[in-house]
This record gives C-alpha cells, sequence and structure tokens, in this order.
C-alpha cells in the first residue's frame, strides 16, 4: 500500500515537473525561430536619431526634460504633470479608461515604453515626431490647459530651469514675440522627448525563453515559458492561425501604422476617424517635420511626404500599440473599453464589424481554448522599464 501511494506520488511529481519545465526539446521550425528571433528585445536596435531634436541625445536635455515631465506648474490648475497620465509604476500609463487632466478626455493613455522608435504618435498619429507630441498635451483645454506663453513663463521665472534652457539652447526670447515664443515652447518639448528616449522596454520572460532558445540551451528558471504559454506563442506568429504578426511584428510587437479593428464606439461615432483625420491634423501641424521650427530640410520628411491621405482604409484605423508589459496597461483600446485583457483578446475572437470604414479583421477558426493560451503567451511579454532607477521617480527636489 505505502509502495502504491508512494508510486502515485513520484507520478505525480514527475507529471507537475513536465508541466513546468522549459521544453527545451520543443521542436520549432527554422521558419519559426525567425519569427521568434525578431520578436525579442536582443533584436530591438538602438533608438533612432531624430535629426530635428539636436539635443535628443544630450545628458542635460535629459535631466531637463525629466524635471519638466514631472512639473505640475506646467498645468492651469497647477495639479496635472505629464506623469499624470504617464505614471513609471504602470509602464507609464494611468490605469483608467480615458485620460484625466484638467477635464476627462476621450481616449485611453497609451504606454511611453519604446515610444522614441514609432514615426508617429497619439493613436491617431497626429503628431509625427517626440518632441512635437510632448507639447500637444500641454496647450489642450482637456489635458494640461495651458498656453505656450504660460509654459515658457514657467520656465523664465525659474532660476534653474532657465539655466538650464539657457545651456541647451541659448538665451530665452524676452519679447512676445510670435515666432520666438513657438521656437522656445518646441525646445521644450524636445528636451522632454530627449528624456522620453530614455523609456525602452527590458527583458521579458518571453525574452528570456528566447534567448536561451536560439543559443540551444535550457532557459533558467525566469525565462521558463509553460505548455500552454509555448502553445499561444506557437498561434501567435503562426500567419495561418493567429495572424497576430502581421500587426504586432517587431521587438515592440507593433507596426507602428494603422487598422480597423471594429474597435470603434457606436454612440461616439462622430469621433471615431482615426487616423482618417490624424494624418491631416499632422499636415496641418505648425511644428510637423516640414515646419519651420523642424530644422530639417524637405528630403529628410519622408514619413509626412508620402503618408497615405485620402484612402478609405483610414477611416477607423488607429495605431497598433506595442504588446510590451499588456499586464501594467489595462485598460484596452483607444477607448479603454477593456479592462481586462481576456476580453481584450476575445475581442479577436467575436470580430465585431466597424460602424465606420471597413474592419481588417479576417475569420479565425480557433476554439476558445487557444484564445487562452495566446492571453498566456501575452502575459509573458510584461517588461520592465529599462531606464536607470532615477528616471523612473521624481526628479530630487521637484
Amino acid at each position: 500500500m505505502t509502495m502504491r501511494r508512494g508510486g502515485a506520488f513520484v507520478a505525480l511529481l514527475l507529471t507537475l515537473f513536465a508541466n513546468t519545465t522549459p521544453a527545451a526539446a520543443t521542436d520549432w521550425t527554422a521558419e519559426e525561430m525567425d519569427a521568434l528571433r525578431s520578436l525579442w528585445i536582443g533584436s530591438l536596435p538602438p533608438v533612432p536619431a531624430d535629426p530635428s531634436n539636436p539635443v535628443a541625445d544630450d545628458p542635460r536635455a535629459v535631466e531637463f526634460g525629466h524635471r519638466l515631465f514631472f512639473d505640475t506648474r506646467l498645468s492651469a490648475n497647477n495639479a496635472i504633470a505629464c506623469a499624470t497620465c504617464h505614471k513609471p509604476e504602470l509602464a507609464f500609463t494611468d490605469g483608467k479608461l480615458v485620460a484625466e487632466g484638467i477635464a476627462t478626455a476621450t481616449r485611453n493613455t497609451p504606454t511611453l515604453l519604446g515610444i522614441a522608435y514609432s514615426p508617429w504618435f497619439f493613436w491617431d498619429g497626429r503628431k509625427d515626431s517626440l518632441w512635437s507630441q510632448a507639447l500637444g498635451p500641454l496647450e489642450n483645454p482637456v489635458e494640461h490647459g495651458m498656453d505656450r506663453a504660460g509654459v515658457v513663463a514657467v520656465v523664465k521665472h525659474d532660476a534653474d530651469y532657465r539655466r538650464r534652457y539657457t545651456d541647451l539652447f541659448g538665451a530665452l526670447p524676452e519679447q512676445s514675440d510670435a515666432a520666438d515664443l513657438a521656437r522656445a515652447f518646441a525646445n521644450l518639448g524636445r528636451a522632454m522627448a530627449a528624456y522620453e528616449r530614455k523609456l525602452v522596454p527590458g527583458p521579458s520572460r518571453f525574452d528570456r525563453y528566447v534567448a536561451a532558445t536560439l543559443k540551444g540551451e535550457l532557459p533558467e528558471p525566469e525565462g521558463r515559458l509553460t505548455p500552454d504559454e509555448i502553445e499561444g506563442l506557437r498561434v501567435f506568429i503562426a500567419d495561418n492561425k493567429g495572424q497576430c504578426m502581421r500587426c504586432h511584428n517587431g521587438p515592440l510587437l507593433t507596426d507602428n501604422s494603422f487598422h480597423n479593428i471594429g474597435s470603434d464606439i457606436e454612440s461616439v461615432k462622430e469621433e471615431e476617424q482615426g487616423r482618417f483625420d490624424g494624418i491631416r491634423l499632422a499636415l496641418a501641424d505648425e511644428f510637423n517635420c516640414l515646419g519651420s521650427y523642424s530644422g530639417v530640410p524637405v528630403a529628410a520628411c519622408a514619413e509626412l511626404r508620402f503618408a497615405k491621405q485620402s484612402s478609405e482604409e483610414l477611416l477607423g484605423a488607429f495605431k497598433t500599440p506595442t504588446l510590451r508589459g499588456l499586464a501594467q496597461t489595462r485598460p484596452y483600446m483607444h477607448r479603454g473599453q477593456y479592462s481586462r485583457l481576456e476580453t481584450a483578446v476575445r475581442h479577436y475572437m467575436a470580430q465585431p464589424q466597424s460602424s465606420i470604414g471597413k474592419s481588417e479583421l479576417e475569420p479565425l477558426a480557433l476554439p476558445q481554448s487557444i484564445f487562452d493560451q495566446i492571453e498566456a503567451f501575452l502575459l509573458t511579454l510584461d517588461s520592465p522599464v529599462a531606464a536607470p532607477d532615477e528616471l523612473r521617480m521624481p526628479p530630487r527636489g521637484r
């Protein structure tokens, strides 16, 4: 009796061990290995240069931008900072349905993880540089509720800020000339962008698994995937199954493009134009690449010059978000309509039709259990912020 019970216990242990041990012998094809390598954080190149921001990689600008990012004085009520909606502890999101600044906004706060790799900003891509994006919320009456004169005045009247600005950009404008004011305002955006360029994701459990797999080694415990997570990964990278990599590709798991996936909400259709409106706003923006404040030749503005403008596929299309840090960035979609990752994944199972434009989603003949496995895999992408500790908290003395 004792031997039988002992044998049963050993068998149980072996079963549990099999279900938690990394599949070192997992048979990945050469094509699948290429896909894994393409999604691996180790394949992420250095942050791309921004020719329109001469201080993009200047440590002094990083420090200045860090201070501006956490400064509530850059708001009409002295209570809102960039960090109000982009909280470091939530992967630089806010955990809310839609952003809340001076008033309640209409869109969900996207993460800033890896934001410097994107050519377009905001859900509709209405800004074409990281520094011009940083300016938008400051003058938005729903977010910071300031104007550029007020923002520049904060810098003028703070001796430390004034010194930092002068060291980077030269003297602040003393007169109220509109062009000089706009140029100073743009420079403050450049400093904030220098800080935000540091907010890149570090390796997740998935990345540790891939790193070991590419070497033909057993992953360490912190890089192990369960059988369900591995099966979810298989479906994710298979174009004849999940089709996920059509939009969520590369080390940041986003193509940084715009797609209609039927995520609009019928009751707010007038605000669901997405990229159709976004590109028009980008082209009209005084701070865009072609504007007088970018400081680059026209040839450097290919993204803006050759962007689609009139195609019907832009209707209801929104930017593909990164999948890095998913566990921390709920709720999901541009309206924050899904509070749980499970319901966001089910969106692709339900394949709702778009009430504006045409949804790109194609039928996925997959059982619910497969969607559970995809969700399990997605949670392995929870990446930490790779920035130094001091950049992930308010600056000292502020």
